[in-house]
């Protein structure tokens, strides 16, 4: 092989200067790569964390078949759910999203187990996606026990059915109705011999909903279930299927616990608050101005508003506020310039929109977690 003249190499200066730009364009590459694709899950009881805080879980116990799920930013999506059982009998898996502690696995940073007596509020938002070809429910679980236990069973369950498809009931029989957080409920009671179950079921399928979980808490202990001194343990969103179940899917979770004065954790602290909500509607389209309230005594700074839109309304356009997502449960966040509310001061945002079938305004609004009334 004939060796190259001298004056054909590279000069090292020349070359270290190939070799920084190659460098910077890997890094460019690297800096503008697109974010990781969803995990899935098919082990039995594997799981995974979104927002470094929730986790998703399988839970696959009633069934040798194959199930997935799919976790993404804000919930999770069921993509394979193989095999059916009785439906006079126990479901065949709860895949679920959670805060708090099931079996052991903590979520991360969770204020879980906290004693019911020191919570001062517990809100929380849930959008649902539901298929019509599965049997199945979808079920918001709440767990209570004497003792601030994270492994096992605990000694109450809430359950909250949101949706039910096909011949399945709740543990045990009817024992009346009851009106919680504004909404009108059958109300079952019963026990599966490790747990007594207190269940909440919707007369019709509700897709979202922000609401407080010390709402049903405080039910239960009126109905008592549970004490003022047990710990709330757990919270949990998702579904119990007994026949088929993929596209299930949690789209958006979100659940806050507040102690004492409220959690700091949350921007702007907690708040006493008051919402208004006024709209102009036309056939297919809406806009609505929402006006916040601070009626505690000391300023909110960096105020984020959560709410859930009726099934079929979309916002298209926002104004003195961001809101996102679309759809389903929506939080509408402060601009830098209306990021403080002083007390007994207000802010007001608004958005256009568009709704399919009948209009209607969300039930409940929670201004930095904190459930507001509405004016």
């Amino acid at each position: 092989m004939r060796r190259l003249p001298h004056r054909t190499r590279a000069p090292r200066r020349l070359f270290a200067t190939l070799l920084t730009a190659l460098a910077v364009a890997v890094g460019m590459i690297t800096a503008t790569a697109p974010a990781q694709a969803d995990t899935t899950i098919c082990e039995q009881y594997g799981s995974t964390t979104i927002q470094g805080r929730y986790v998703v879980q399988n839970n696959r116990w009633g069934t040798s078949a194959t199930q997935c799920v799919t976790a993404t930013d804000n919930g999770f999506r069921l993509t394979q759910a193989d095999g059916s059982v009785p439906t006079n009998g126990a479901p065949k898996s709860y895949p679920s999203v959670f805060n708090g502690c099931h079996y052991t696995n903590c979520s991360p940073g969770t204020a879980l187990p906290a004693r019911i007596s020191g919570i001062s509020g517990a809100p929380t938002s849930i959008s649902y996606g539901y298929v019509g070809d599965a049997v199945y429910n979808a079920s918001y679980d709440i767990w209570l026990d004497p003792t601030p236990r994270t492994d096992g069973v605990n000694r109450t369950e809430i359950m909250i059915w949101f949706n039910k498809v096909g011949p399945v009931q709740p543990i045990g029989s009817q024992v009346g109705t009851a009106t919680v957080g504004g909404r009108t409920w059958q109300v079952w009671s019963g026990g599966n011999g490790t747990n007594d179950v207190l269940s909440f079921v919707a007369p019709s399928a509700i897709s979202g909903w922000s609401f407080d979980v010390m709402d049903f808490v405080r039910e239960t202990v009126a109905r008592g279930m549970a004490a003022n001194d047990w710990y709330l343990t757990s919270i949990q969103a998702g579904f119990e299927p007994w026949q088929n179940g993929a596209g299930l899917a949690v789209n958006s979770f979100s659940s806050t616990i507040q102690t004492g004065g409220g959690d700091p954790g949350e921007p702007g602290g907690p708040a006493a608050c008051s919402v208004s909500y006024a709209t102009n509607v036309w056939p297919g389209g809406f806009t609505a101005n929402v006006t916040v309230r601070n009626t505690g005594p000391a300023p909110v700074d960096g105020w984020t508003l959560a709410f859930t839109l009726p099934s079929g309304q979309h916002v298209t356009h926002a104004w003195n506020a961001t809101v996102s997502p679309s759809s389903g449960a929506v939080t509408a966040r402060a601009t830098d310039a209306g990021a403080r509310i002083a007390p007994g001061g207000s802010q007001s945002f608004g958005f256009q929109g568009s709704y399919s079938g009948s209009f209607a305004q969300p039930n409940g609004f929670s201004l930095n977690g904190t459930a507001c009334t509405t004016a």
